[in-house]
């Protein structure tokens, strides 16, 4: 059996650091349409990446296609 594992210690007595220097940005709550509209830019990059794989698809596709035309001959 595994003995239980303890959190490290840490320093209760320091605050946790404010947000302004220097670490994380402070959360800035977003409204629905907000988060929809970042929904959408992410599913547009995502589409866009995948038509580029595609077309290098499409064209590694030819290539083959064409070497077997060759073979054929």
């Amino acid at each position: 059996m595994n003995p239980p594992k303890t959190p490290a210690p840490t320093s209760s007595s320091t605050p946790a650091p404010a947000s302004t220097s220097g670490g994380r940005k402070s959360w800035v709550k977003k409204t629905p349409s907000e988060v929809v509209l970042g929904e959408i830019r992410k599913q547009e990059a995502r589409v866009a990446e995948m038509r580029k794989e595609l077309e290098r698809e499409e064209r590694e596709l030819q290539k083959l296609q064409q070497a077997r035309k060759a073979l054929e001959a």
